[in-house]
């Protein structure tokens, strides 16, 4: 254990930071550059990072349906960036839709060990009725949760995945009624890794659905998450029309569900580098053609760190990003609670 967890550090090393460190909040219309691929098939950091668009400012996520106020420590990727560093950085499994985006902390590439990211989804099943609020045993839940992550284990396992015990809250849920948003935080365990995943959610209620945003971090994080989390809460909002107090009983559907359900989900949760490295080396998967020769460098002892590149990081307006073919199903390890669609049939 002792080895891989060197093995990981290494694979975690900070790259140059020059791509991000200064996101200008003026839109502009230049494409971000393409990585393009070495004859080997291997792209370096650079080249994956300097194609990504980072954004800043007020950022306007789904049609016109919310409003990201950035502060000035955060940056924003749209839902395809947001997927790559999913899959190809951190080698998640894909998802068959695409989320609103990515929130990062500026400054901190997403290839580093100390990176974080929250991603920004949206469930529209229905205004969801907060009046159970007062009534939720969490103790309850939280066992209820272990169990449903042993039983999910089984389909794990038979799937290639590691299997996910649930440690504990984290953070206990909160749930504030005037701003109408929902927070908990989880400790999970993968594996055997002795690194555990923090997963820390947000859920803000709406006019017809749920922004759901969950943090992707290590438990070691936590505190820098619970300093982050104020801002977070904060920027994320809501349109008119969009907004809990918009909802129209005349008009509008009611989700089957109240916010205990929120909580109460499936096990299987994406992660970020280091553990998803820790599960990479330890189960020999395959990696993305980004890391393979950044892998092979660190474990050949071959780990000079490149010269820094100063690159400009591109903003542009939000685009809707063009459909592509659904993946091969497999197991989102996204949010430990949404569950896959053959068990919501």
């Amino acid at each position: 254990m002792y080895k891989e967890l060197m093995l990981a550090s290494l694979l975690a090393a900070v790259v140059p930071l020059s791509w991000a460190d200064q996101a200008p909040a003026t839109p502009q219309q230049q494409e971000a550059p393409v990585a393009e691929p070495a004859d080997d098939g291997t792209i370096s950091e650079e080249q994956f990072l300097d194609s990504l668009t980072f954004r800043s400012g007020n950022v306007v996520v789904g049609s016109n349906l919310a409003t990201l106020d950035l502060p000035e420590n955060l940056v924003f990727l749209d839902g395809a960036d947001a997927e790559r560093v999913l899959v190809e950085a951190w080698g998640n499994p894909p998802d068959e839709k695409l989320p609103l985006g990515m929130i990062l902390p500026k400054g901190v590439s997403p290839l580093a060990d100390e990176s974080w990211a929250v991603t920004v989804e949206y469930e529209e099943n229905g205004y969801v009725s907060d009046e159970d609020a007062a009534d939720i045993n969490y103790d309850d839940m939280l066992k209820d949760l272990q169990d449903g992550a042993e039983a999910e284990n089984a389909w794990r396992a038979e799937n290639g995945y590691e299997p996910i015990a649930i440690v504990g809250w984290a953070s206990a849920p909160h749930y504030d009624a005037e701003g109408k948003k929902l927070h908990w935080a989880k400790e999970v365990k993968f594996g055997d890794s002795d690194e555990h995943i923090l997963n820390y959610n947000i859920r803000v209620l709406g006019r017809k659905g749920v922004l759901v945003l969950n943090f992707i971090a290590g438990m070691h994080q936590l505190p820098q998450i619970e300093e982050n989390l104020p801002a977070v809460l904060a920027m994320t909002d809501f349109n008119d029309g969009n907004r809990y107090a918009d909802f129209n009983p005349d008009l509008d559907q009611v989700a089957a569900y109240g916010l205990g359900a929120l909580i109460a989900g499936k096990a299987a949760a994406k992660v970020g580098l280091f553990a998803a490295a820790l599960i990479l080396l330890k189960k020999a998967w395959f990696l993305p053609v980004l890391l393979i020769g950044w892998v092979w460098r660190r474990m050949s002892g071959k780990n000079k760190q490149p010269q820094p590149v100063a690159v400009e990081p591109q903003v542009q307006p939000e685009t809707k990003p063009k459909a592509e073919a659904a993946p091969e199903r497999t197991s989102s390890v996204m949010d430990l609670n949404n569950p896959r669609d053959d068990d919501k049939r």
